[in-house]
């Protein structure tokens, strides 16, 4: 498993959780990206980041209508910023004693928990069990940029499987049929794939 990690956690739920990274670590997590968070006994918690967003603080409101900021000033307050970058996690699955479900956890991470960017190996492993039971989940994100991040998501699981573009395939033909009787989220979801391939 990938030893990379992006940031902790700062509050959660068992539907998803939010992380927070200083600027510096902000060159990794990307929307769609599959993320970890390992927990004890063998037991861990699978989201999508679904969002990311940087707060401003007092000093940025005052930045922004100053004239002639300096660059020293401006790299000052991107490097030794005390506000996090929060990445919106949605929770997909778990794994418990080496077994992946895509049920929401049972339970969720706990403030300060460190999440894991996953690799091509963890994210190929995660979207080959079951037959794509993490799409409801995804789906039922009214808040989440659902066509962009499924499309993104597709994007690297089909480049984690190396098969061809079997997985995405497939992939596509069951978010069809799920969608099927929502018209408006299904060209949505279509025409973002349509971007990315």
């Amino acid at each position: 498993m990938t030893t990379l990690q992006i940031g902790r956690l700062l509050r959660a739920g068992t539907s998803g959780f939010v992380a927070g990274c200083a600027v510096s670590q902000f060159n990794v997590p990307a929307l769609g990206s599959l993320v970890r968070v390992p927990l004890a006994e063998g037991y861990q918690v699978y989201g999508l980041i679904h969002d990311i967003h940087i707060d401003d603080d007092g000093l940025v409101r005052q930045l922004v209508t100053a004239e002639n900021v300096s660059t020293e000033v401006m790299r000052d307050n991107r490097e030794r910023r005390i506000v996090p970058v929060e990445m919106s996690v949605l929770s997909v699955g778990y794994e418990q004693d080496g077994s992946i479900s895509h049920l929401l956890p049972p339970r969720p991470p706990l403030s300060l928990d460190e999440i894991y960017l996953c690799d091509e190996k963890d994210m190929a492993r995660f979207t080959s069990t079951g037959r794509f039971g993490y799409f409801r989940h995804i789906l039922r994100a009214k808040d989440a940029p659902i066509g962009e991040l499924l499309a993104t998501h597709i994007q690297q699981a089909s480049a984690a499987h190396r098969d061809g573009g079997k997985w995405r395939e497939a992939a596509t033909r069951e978010l069809i049929t799920l969608l099927r009787d929502d018209y408006p989220t299904l060209m949505s979801v279509l025409g973002a794939l349509g971007e990315v391939y």
